[in-house]
């Protein structure tokens, strides 16, 4: 039996596998929503989110693709999984993700290629995005350079392609690589941690998608779960899953402290000083991604 049967769960509340159906919207995450939307509706050209290991990033990037109509926009979405990227790779993939085709072998013509698409995307009255998660592995001159050639993509009074980069904190220095490009982001906007309350928010509305009939944690337990994860939800998540496994194995009808102590102990975690917060949840995160990795090499 798997917690979720013990629980009468219908699905895992905590996984941090990407999954729609859990999409919490803070106010924050609100906020974000609603000024990228108006960067792409006023064709702004550029603009970056910026957020710690976890905070939810790449959720939320997600969730901008999924509101971009398909009658109103042409949007896709890349991730950049290493920083060996070149800049004709990118072209290449930003030209293929808006509908070129078949994209020539040389920068010039994919160049070309990808400005007739863009003129008919405009014909159209549609507008083009492109999301670009993990940003911060874009980290030479000549690829912030090839950002800043896209965005010469225009016509008279008019960008002819926007872009949303989404990374941790030092996108900031790669976009430095190319300071007429840094000079150019019309938006930046950062993702913070949640805070206690929007914490018990989170958790609450994650069990609710999970099927949970009632709340799973106490109070106390809630507020433990806090002050170890700093509101970051991949924390938050890693420790609830984590809590409600052990719960079950002790037969117990919810999460109590000792629980969430006993799990943070086991995670080599500590409470959060929210004096140095950024510092501190930095430092959990590299915990809690060398466990999973150890965790993935073992099944």
């Amino acid at each position: 039996m798997e917690y979720t049967e013990h629980f009468g769960l219908i699905r895992d509340p905590f996984s941090n596998a990407p999954d729609s159906r859990f999409y919490f919207n803070s106010e924050q995450h609100s906020q974000a929503l609603v000024r990228f939307q108006r960067i792409i509706d006023a064709n702004k050209g550029l603009a970056v989110l910026v957020g710690g290991i976890g905070s939810g990033k790449t959720t939320l990037a997600r969730r901008l693709l999924d509101t971009l109509s398909v009658d109103i926009y042409e949007s896709s979405m890349l991730v950049m999984v290493h920083s060996g990227v070149t800049p004709e790779w990118i072209l290449t993939r930003i030209a293929m993700q808006l509908g070129v085709v078949e994209p020539a072998s040389d920068r010039m013509s994919v160049l070309k290629q990808l400005y007739e698409r863009l003129l008919e995307i405009e014909r159209e009255g549609r507008r083009a995005v492109v999301l670009i998660d993990e940003a911060q592995m874009l980290q030479t001159r000549a690829l912030m350079e090839e950002f800043r050639g896209l965005l010469n993509l225009e016509i008279p009074g008019k960008k002819l392609l926007n872009l949303i980069f989404f990374g941790l904190p030092e996108v900031e220095d790669c976009l430095r690589l190319d300071e007429p490009l840094a000079q150019r982001v019309a938006l930046r906007y950062y993702l913070h941690a949640l805070d206690e309350q929007a914490t018990i928010a989170y958790i609450k509305h994650r069990l609710q998608v999970g099927g949970a009939k009632n709340m799973l944690f106490s109070g106390p337990a809630v507020q433990l779960i806090y002050r170890y994860s700093g509101g970051v939800p991949r924390l938050i998540n890693t420790l609830c899953d984590n809590c409600l496994f052990e719960a079950f194995m002790q037969k117990l009808p919810g999460v109590v402290p000792k629980i969430v102590q006993s799990v943070a102990g086991d995670l080599g975690l500590n409470v959060i000083n929210f004096d140095d917060k950024g510092y501190e949840v930095e430092h959990h995160l590299d915990k809690i991604e060398a466990l999973l990795a150890k965790m993935e090499q073992k099944r």
